[in-house]
């Protein structure tokens, strides 16, 4: 066999294939002018095989930058593991910061220093003053004072009042109890019960004799 059939171009799709059979399927002319075709208007081919080659190593550098980066998440997992620092205390210490990060934030601070102004204005303000003088005269003023008293001293005599209705109460039924009319009712009462308990006590007296003479005339 020809040494020149034995050639094997190992880059080419048709690896293991003869130099005469790449030359019987493409011609070398028609190859180059395809390849010249596909490149972008301006674009010569030393430039297109450097961006080749630079587009390689930036997917390397990326392929590489991804395993790197695998790694460190995997270490700081195991880190965190140790130090006991679950989702929830990531959560709680996330939220701790955002908090103040918003209450040192530029906008936060000009809210509040706002805030502070439009208080000052309002209570420094005439309408505010004279609301609250206005109020202070009226809490010193004698018809508020006598209000106050009357108010008070109205509590005071529902109390009394209540109080005495109590007391009388009692006493009503104090009286009732010792009155004649009451007693007689309950001397009545007293004997009404003497008569049923002596009844039922005479019912059972009758009953045991008869229950004894009985056993005595048994044939036994």
């Amino acid at each position: 066999m020809d040494s020149a059939n034995q050639d094997i171009n190992l880059n080419s799709p048709k690896k293991g294939l003869g130099v005469d059979s790449l030359d019987a399927d493409v011609p070398v002319e028609e190859a180059a002018g395809n390849a010249g075709a596909t490149l972008p208007p301006g674009l010569t081919e030393d430039e297109a095989d450097e961006l080749r080659l630079e587009l390689t190593k930036v997917e390397e550098e990326i392929q590489t930058l991804r395993q790197v980066l695998s790694a460190k998440e995997r270490h700081a997992g195991e880190l965190k593991r140790r130090l006991g620092l679950t989702p929830l205390n990531e959560l709680k210490q996330n939220l701790s910061k955002g908090w103040q990060d918003v209450q040192t934030s530029t906008a936060y601070v000009k809210t509040s220093e706002k805030l502070g102004e439009w208080n000052e204005k309002v209570t420094h303000s005439d309408l505010y003053l004279s609301a609250s003088a206005t109020l202070e005269d009226i809490s010193r003023s004698d018809a508020y004072k006598k209000t106050q008293e009357t108010l008070s001293q109205a509590g005071q005599m529902t109390s009394a009042a209540l109080s005495t209705v109590g007391t009388a109460i009692s006493r009503k039924l104090g009286d009732m109890r010792n009155s004649p009319s009451f007693r007689s009712f309950e001397d009545k009462m007293e004997n009404i019960k003497h008569k049923v308990v002596g009844a039922r006590g005479s019912s059972d007296g009758l009953q045991s004799p008869t229950g004894t003479n009985s056993q005595d005339h048994a044939p036994f």
